[in-house]
């Protein structure tokens, strides 16, 4: 189904029923494989549902760094019910694209109820390609940065999106402060959450003393590579009603996935080649079709790999005019007291960014927003959330979500919490009840 062709609702409602993620963590520092994370996560989605997986009709399951059937390997953990599975890889969109397939299966009418799950277990460092007898996927957009900013030391990554934020600099006068501003933001946001790779707050100066990494960026400005696993259980509008879930259903008013347009090479623009005209016009009929504005939005999880492209991002997704970004951030519009809070979760700056699980641990913080889950994360009165997950080569993601039904829900399950501390001690008391693969 192409659910760009058209800005009118198609098929059957959407909702996310159940959300499950583990703790982020440095790779090479903690004993978990990726089957054991993926398992985790799933089965904390299946635990905030209420479900069995048996009432699963499909899978998709978003990683890069692995091997084929990496998601079959995974699924098996739970359960094997011979549902369809497809892997899914989508560089740094990989875990939204699994959610979108997930949520077109449903509301296309396929599936009642279908499973979105993605998991990374990466190596420590910079991003790399493995390939070295083939041409790099990303070799036109490293062709084009180089023809507009000349060769440069540092990894592609953060030299892409670093020379986003110099032109960003050159075209409106944004300085090096408004990208650690961000940088400043996020990592304070993540010491409320217990599911972030890092829990430090930081200071200006520090942000500003880190090691430089590309200018504009510092190291404390960049996110780290993370291994991870989230999960998100959709369903229809019937499968919530018969299984009584409507306080706690949230739904997907719109979710889409976009690629690049020609702009992105044609208009010599660093700033175009990182995406930014696929977010405007995917977000634009997420808004359209949803039936909302930015300004409808009170809570927002954007794909911050760099502040650099948090920054932008902002003027992309509507957020503020664009140019107007440094005004904004110096306003303090996108943390708690402002106009929409971003990255209330850290962001993939300070959470981390397990490639595969970011999509789906950003669709888990929105939608503890949305049903006042979010503990000492909560944003006051949060009713429309919106996700923005890119990848660079490219795709980008965009979802906005509101509660189904509304007002908070009153009262949770004791099982039933965004607090991994205590979904451990459940988990310790069924460990020896399922069987290990």
């Amino acid at each position: 189904m192409d659910s760009t062709s058209s800005n009118k609702p198609k098929g059957q409602r959407v909702f996310v029923i159940g959300n499950g993620m583990t703790k982020f963590y440095r790779p090479g520092k903690h004993d978990n494989d990726y089957p054991q994370l993926a398992k985790q996560a799933i089965l904390r989605a299946l635990r905030d549902a209420n479900i069995p997986y048996s009432l699963v009709e499909s899978a998709f399951a978003g990683y890069v760094y692995g091997d084929s059937v990496c998601g079959q390997r995974c699924l098996y953990t739970v359960g094997m019910t011979g549902i369809p599975l497809v892997n899914v890889n989508n560089n740094c969109s990989t875990g939204s694209s699994a959610l979108y397939l997930a949520a077109q299966a449903v509301k296309s009418g396929v599936n009642d109820c279908a499973l979105a799950f993605g998991f990374e277990k990466m190596f420590t460092g910079s991003l790399q390609t493995f390939f070295t007898d083939r041409t790099v996927p990303i070799d036109t957009f490293l062709i084009k940065d180089n023809e507009l900013r000349g060769n440069a030391k540092a990894p592609f990554a953060p030299r892409l999106f670093g020379n986003a934020g110099v032109e960003h600099m050159q075209k409106y006068g944004t300085t090096q402060e408004h990208f650690n501003k961000i940088a400043w933001k996020n990592h304070k946001h993540s010491v409320n959450n217990p599911y972030s790779q890092f829990r430090d707050e930081y200071t200006l100066e520090q942000i500003a003393k880190s090691p430089l990494i590309h200018y504009p960026l510092t190291k404390l400005a960049c996110c780290p590579t993370s291994d991870g696993a989230g999960a998100a259980i959709v369903a229809s509008e019937d499968f919530v009603k018969k299984h009584g879930l409507e306080d706690q259903a949230v739904e997907i008013m719109d979710i889409r996935l976009m690629t690049d347009f020609r702009s992105t090479f044609d208009d010599q623009s660093s700033i175009k080649l990182i995406g930014f005209d696929m977010t405007k016009a995917c977000v634009e009929k997420v808004y359209q079709t949803a039936g909302i504005t930015p300004k409808d939005v009170q809570v927002c999880e954007l794909h911050d790999c760099f502040a650099a492209n948090e920054l932008v991002t902002y003027e992309a997704l509507g957020l503020c005019e664009i140019g107007k970004a440094g005004e904004a951030i110096d306003r303090n519009d996108f943390t708690y007291g402002g106009k929409t809070v971003v990255n209330p979760s850290g962001g993939l700056i300070s959470k981390g960014h397990p490639l595969g699980a970011t999509g789906l641990a950003q669709c888990a913080e929105l939608c503890w927003q949305v049903r006042g889950m979010a503990d000492k994360r909560q944003v006051k009165d949060c009713k429309v959330a919106l996700q923005h997950n890119l990848g660079l080569g490219g795709a980008v993601v965009i979802a906005a979500y509101k509660k189904y039904q509304s007002g908070y829900q009153k009262k949770f399950r004791a099982d039933q919490t965004s607090d991994p501390a205590v979904l451990e001690k459940f988990e310790a008391l069924e460990q020896q009840e399922r069987p290990r693969l």
